[in-house]
C-alpha cells in the first residue's frame, strides 16, 4: 500500500472508528393481532427497541383485501400488526409477553366492542423458533387469565400492508373519538409497564 494510502486509512479510522452498529441495526419482525390495529400499533410503538409497527392483514385467505372487505368479517383475516424491532434490543419474547397486556385474549372475536372474527387474538409465526417461543409465552400467561386464553397461534403466510391511512392512526388523530376514549387510555396504563420503561420481566 502507498504510504499516502497508508496514512489516510489512518486518519479514517480515528475519524471513524469501527463498531458494533451492524450488529445493533439488525431487524426482526413478529406478527401479531389483538382487536383494532389502531390500538395494538399505538401500544408497541412505546415500546423501547421497536423500530417500526404497520398495520395489515394476515390469517386469511383473500389475496391483497382492503379494509372495506375486512369489515365484513368474510375474509378470514386479521386486523395485525407487524413489529420491526431490533433484537439487540428487545427480545421476541419481551414482545410477546407485552402481547397479553396490550389486550384481553379471553374473548372469541372481540375486543371490548369491536366485534367480529377480524378482532381475534392473534400470533402469525414465521418460523419455528417464533412458534415456540409463542406457545410458551401463551402457556405463562395462560394462568393470570384464568386459563381462559383463546389466542391461535397460527404460520403467517402473507401479511398485507393497510391503508396508508390506517398507519400511525392515534399519532396522527389524536383527539378523535376512538383514541381519545379507547387508546389513550391503554397507553397510559401501559407507559407504567417494565417494558415500555425498558426493564422487560424475561
Amino acid at each position: 500500500m502507498k504510504p499516502y494510502l497508508s496514512a489516510a486509512l489512518a486518519v479514517a479510522c480515528l475519524l471513524f472508528p469501527m463498531t458494533s452498529s451492524a450488529a445493533s441495526s439488525r431487524t426482526a419482525s413478529l406478527v401479531v393481532g389483538g382487536g383494532c390495529f389502531w390500538c395494538t400499533e399505538a401500544a408497541y410503538e412505546l415500546v423501547p427497541g421497536v423500530k417500526a409497527v404497520v398495520s395489515g392483514y394476515a390469517g386469511g385467505s383473500v389475496v391483497n383485501p382492503t379494509y372495506q372487505q375486512i369489515t365484513t368479517g368474510r375474509t378470514g383475516h386479521a386486523e395485525v400488526i407487524r413489529i420491526d424491532y431490533d433484537p439487540e434490543k428487545v427480545s421476541l419474547e419481551t414482545l410477546l409477553d407485552f402481547f397479553w397486556d396490550v389486550h384481553d385474549p379471553t374473548t372469541l372475536n372481540r375486543q371490548g366492542a369491536d366485534e367480529g372474527p377480524q378482532y381475534r387474538s392473534i400470533i402469525l409465526y414465521a418460523d419455528e423458533t417464533q412458534k415456540a417461543a409463542a406457545e410458551a409465552s401463551r402457556a405463562k400467561a395462560n394462568p393470570a387469565w384464568g386459563g381462559k386464553i383463546v389466542t391461535e397461534i397460527v404460520p403467517l403466510k402473507v401479511f398485507y400492508e393497510a391503508e396508508e391511512y390506517h398507519q400511525d392512526y392515534y399519532k396522527k388523530n389524536p383527539s378523535a373519538g376512538y383514541c381519545r376514549v379507547v387508546i389513550k387510555p391503554k397507553l397510559d396504563k401501559l407507559k407504567q409497564s417494565p417494558t415500555v420503561k425498558g426493564k422487560p420481566t424475561s
